[in-house]
């Protein structure tokens, strides 16, 4: 029998041929630890280098200023103006008296509705009824006055025609020489001097009549002024004042120390004056329909319609005035209540809008912080328009689509790089599992 055929079954096959003896399997196996330890000693140092660059990447981008932005947007072209104003009675006068004395009779008072010429007091003035009298009488000497000098120019015109013919008459015989010349020239000098009286006498009857005039005038005037103890309404309207009473003593005129009667306005129409910025002025012209509300008169709002504007701004507020008409049939709106007018504005080209907090005043005027790529910050001057309260629109220096830094800090500067910190999404959970 060969040699294969008497080993037994199961025993190990010589190490010349067949599998690898069990010292070579140690080699490799020491091999293969020893490449693996070479390659643990490789690339852990790489792994702790990455986390290490990690860890201070994370660092560097936690000490950036986190800031908060938006886009910059245009306003829309329609929009709403909504300003303040001052409602004001559209006719509105004190009432003064005319004559001089003391109230006899008062016959309205404050919130009376009074027609146009109703009597509202009457006035006793016992002073002008005397100087009535005193003028009535002088008017009646200088009639007298009159009729005198009248009679006085009828008789030098008598003379003066006697004169006349007895001066041909000397004349004509002088000049036949039946008297000397000498009587003529006396009798030409009296018909001069008969002519120098007549010329008087007519003076002084034009005299007596202008002054008979003056008279009639003066007597007219405080007979008119009679006429004004009665205190009429000039119109329809309600009394809002009342200073007088039965007994009190008037004095005619209207300076300030004198005092008014009555105070009348006519609150049928009202008149609401709003100041309208320069921004906006442009867009206020006479006819501009608008809704006004007088928290006076009730929540509810009435239309009202631009009447006219001052048409020059005012240099201390740089504001237009304007006036709107409301109508007020029934009296439930009062004067000098406070009103909210809102104006419907069509825009061709609307400026953009922004936070009002993202518009600084700084010495170099209003700036805005604007997030450039790699989020470096810009200062951007701008120019400002109309202020809303929580928005602000911008005339120039911004456009459409830029990032505008809402949340200044001390750290938001020229050039300096920042974090942008994204708003919560409604519905998220914050710590503890509640909702912020």
């Amino acid at each position: 029998m060969n040699s294969t055929q008497d080993r037994a079954p199961g025993a190990a096959a010589p190490s010349g041929g067949g599998r690898p003896s069990r010292r070579t399997v140690t080699w490799i196996g020491v091999a293969v630890l020893g490449l693996a330890a070479l390659l643990a000693l490789g690339y852990w140092p790489r792994v702790t280098r990455g986390r290490q660059l990690a860890v201070s990447a994370r660092a560097r981008q936690q000490a950036l200023p986190a800031v908060n932005v938006t886009l910059v947007k245009r306003a829309p072209a329609d929009t709403e103006l909504v300003l303040p104003g001052s409602v004001q009675a559209l006719t509105e006068t004190a009432l003064f008296a005319r004559a001089d004395g003391y109230v006899a009779r008062r016959l309205v008072d404050i919130g009376d509705r009074v027609r146009r010429g109703q009597v509202l007091a009457e006035i006793e003035s016992p002073d002008l009824d005397q100087q009535i009298r005193e003028s009535q009488a002088t008017l009646q000497r200088v009639r007298s006055s009159l009729r005198q000098a009248e009679a006085v120019s009828s008789q030098a015109q008598a003379n003066l025609r006697l004169a006349e013919v007895t001066a041909q008459r000397w004349v004509t015989l002088a000049g036949k020489g039946v008297l000397s010349k000498q009587d003529g020239d006396e009798k030409q000098a009296a018909l001069d001097a008969r002519q120098a009286d007549a010329s008087a006498a007519a003076a002084g009857v034009q005299a007596a009549r202008e002054t008979i005039a003056a008279n009639e005038a003066t007597v007219q005037r405080l007979l008119e002024l009679r006429s004004f103890r009665q205190v009429r309404a000039p119109f329809a309207g309600v009394i809002t004042s009342r200073t007088v009473d039965v007994g009190s003593l008037v004095s005619a005129g209207s300076n300030t120390s004198v005092r008014e009667l009555f105070r009348l306005a006519d609150i049928g129409t009202l008149r609401v004056f709003v100041n309208v910025p320069q921004s906006d002025a442009a867009f206020i012209t006479q006819g501009l329909p608008c809704s006004v509300e007088i928290e006076a008169g009730g929540s509810d709002s009435v239309m009202g319609t631009v009447t006219r504007t001052t048409n020059a701004l005012d240099a201390a507020s740089r504001t237009l005035l304007t006036e709107v008409q409301i109508p007020n049939a029934l009296g439930a709106r009062l004067p000098g209540s406070y009103a909210t007018v809102r104006f419907r504005i069509h825009r061709a080209s609307p400026p953009v809008v922004v936070p009002s907090a993202a518009v600084r005043q700084t010495e170099k005027g209003p700036m805005v912080a604007v997030l450039q790529a790699g989020g470096v910050v810009h200062m951007q001057p701008v120019t400002p328009g109309r202020d809303a309260g929580a928005q602000t629109e911008i005339l120039t220096g911004l456009a459409p689509g830029q990032q505008l830094i809402t949340s200044w800090t001390d750290d938001v500067k020229e050039g300096a790089k920042v974090k942008v910190v994204e708003p919560a999404k409604p519905g998220a959970r914050g710590a503890g599992g509640q909702r912020p």
